[in-house]
């Protein structure tokens, strides 16, 4: 006949406490965890601090915001009046719509400023392409903070610029000497 046997009950007191095992082999994994967790912080702050360095030691011709008078050249630059349009900074921007318009390739670089002095230089590159290949266009300005004057340096920017009957052109400019 079949037997029945009563569950076995067993009893835990309050007082027992359960130990983890203290062989190293059981542990290795926590350790590896831990480990893997301070590298990544180290990684991590050793990313912040890079980025940080960099900020703070980038050159003025990449943040002209960094040098308020580079700021001010800048702006004098695009809001300097433009032979077919109102400013620099539209007739550049009127230019590359028309040519993408056209359908033909075309990329806008980013505004720079560079300290040459007591001058900035303040100039935009425009690339476009042609049947095979790309060309740049580099306009480029000298400005004069002091006699608040934009010069064109480059034959691209001069196209650009409005006559000015008053001041000197291109040809009878004399670059100061240092």
């Amino acid at each position: 006949p079949p037997q029945h046997h009563a569950p076995a009950v067993v009893q835990v007191s309050p007082t027992d406490k359960l130990t983890a095992p203290t062989d190293s082999a059981a542990t290795g994994g926590a350790e590896a965890s831990s480990l893997a967790r301070h590298f990544h912080v180290a990684v991590v702050g050793l990313l912040l601090v890079a980025g940080l360095a960099y900020w703070i030691l980038q050159p003025p011709s990449i943040n002209p915001m960094a040098d308020s008078r580079a700021a001010e050249a800048m702006a004098l630059v695009q809001t300097h009046r433009a032979h077919h349009a109102p400013t620099l900074r539209q007739a550049i921007t009127d230019r590359v719509q028309a040519l993408a318009k056209r359908g033909q390739g075309v990329r806008l670089g980013e505004w720079r400023v560079e300290r040459q002095g007591d001058l900035y230089l303040v100039k935009i590159f425009v690339r476009e392409r042609e049947a095979r290949s790309w060309f740049e266009r580099e306009y480029l300005w000298r400005v004069d903070l002091d006699t608040r004057s934009v010069v064109a340096v480059t034959l691209p920017a001069s196209e650009l610029m409005a006559a000015d009957p008053e001041g000197p052109s291109l040809t009878d400019h004399k670059t100061p000497s240092p």
